[in-house]
């Protein structure tokens, strides 16, 4: 059987917008200081100044053109682009301007979920000014925004968060994306899969293996081969590519955890190859935290060798980390207990929980100088 006994239920009541603010920490820095403006610009430490270390926390328009992105290294931006401007950041200053932010949007509506620092999802079907239309609504965002912070946002609007986030992104920076139930499909049905929302590094060369490309090769596929292939991840993908995603807006949302894991399509076989890997997956939970404005105490290492055997270590701190160094210090010590690399290592995971929100930046010796346990 190749389509679903009964009918898919899609619920078409809601209106949401997703706003997303364009280059965010970047565009702050533009605004304090107009001598940065229409140059690329990277927040990031210098890698001179980290012995190459760090990651991209986001770039502006003009390093992006360079192929600079968020979570890429900092050595590998400077040498994209030696003539960028590094800039460390601020990120407690920039939690205040998003909090000024989320004072404007519950200026329309109480139904705020924040996603991260620079986005978040506003249900309006019911809303404070009163306006049948939710484009009306996500224009006066987007005014306002600029009027009192001179900052833009992209916006996207549609029926559910699936689609407002797709549609926010479409046309970026300053846009503005409409997604009806009438053109929903034809939308879907034209975008890369690797656009959909859940389809990520790991993901896209499995679609790629099963000949999917686009929403409409994800459209061919029937629900069960879709829960063979990708799990319950492939129930989601069968009613996504369709236009039904029926979570609504969570104004209370939090996240019990923040992690980042990699399979190999080449086990990896020695210890340089394993610390490697293991430290990019520490910067790229790292990236996440400070995405998420969290940090926590309990760190996850998950490691699955070629016969698939799979270990789960974890510690608990007395104190909350967020920083890539802290996280792959700690994982590095867990892998110690599980390391047999001759067995080659097919899966690495790093997973930080026992979250809290990010409301003082810790100052914490470096770890070399700490005794361990």
């Amino acid at each position: 059987m190749s389509e679903l006994e009964f009918p898919l239920k899609n619920d078409l009541s809601r209106k949401i917008i997703h706003i997303d603010m364009d280059a965010f920490f970047a565009a702050i820095e533009e605004r304090d200081h107009p001598e940065l403006r229409g140059k690329p610009l990277v927040i990031a430490r210098h890698p001179h100044d980290t012995g190459g270390r760090g990651v991209v926390t986001t770039a502006n328009y003009e390093a992006r053109k360079y192929g600079i992105h968020s979570a890429m290294s900092a050595q590998k931006a400077f040498e994209l682009c030696p003539g960028a401007t590094f800039q460390p950041g601020n990120l407690p200053y920039y939690r205040e301007v998003s909090a000024e932010i989320r004072a404007i949007f519950h200026e329309y509506t109480d139904l705020v979920e924040p996603v991260s620092v620079d986005e978040a999802y506003l249900d309006v079907t019911h809303n404070k000014v009163h306006s049948t239309s939710a484009i009306k609504v996500a224009r006066l965002i987007q005014h306002e925004i600029w009027e009192k912070l001179q900052l833009t946002c992209s916006a996207g609007v549609s029926y559910n968060k699936f689609l407002a986030k797709l549609a926010s992104d479409y046309q970026k920076p300053r846009g503005m994306t409409v997604i009806t139930p009438e053109n929903a499909q034809e939308f879907l049905k034209k975008l890369p899969i690797e656009k959909f929302h859940g389809i990520g590094k790991k993901t896209l060369p499995k679609m790629h293996e099963l000949g999917i490309y686009t929403g409409a090769d994800l459209l061919e596929k029937n629900e069960f081969d879709l829960i063979r292939h990708f799990g319950k991840m492939g129930y989601e993908f069968y009613r996504k590519v369709r236009g039904v995603h029926n979570a609504p807006v969570e104004p209370t949302r939090e996240r019990k955890s923040i992690g980042r894991e990699h399979t190999f399509a080449r086990p990896l076989m020695n210890e340089s190859e394993i610390i490697a890997q293991l430290r990019e997956l520490a910067q790229q939970v790292a990236f996440s935290l400070k995405k998420h404005e969290k940090h926590g105490k309990t760190i996850v290492l998950k490691v699955r060798y070629t016969d698939y055997t799979t270990y789960t270590k974890r510690k608990t701190l007395p104190q909350d980390v967020a920083r890539a160094d802290d996280l792959f210090f700690y994982a590095r010590q867990l892998l110690t207990e599980v390391l047999q690399e001759e067995r080659g290592i097919r899966l690495l995971g790093i997973t930080l929980t026992n979250l809290n929100p990010v409301t003082f930046e810790n100052i914490t010796l470096p770890l070399w100088q700490e005794k361990e346990e």
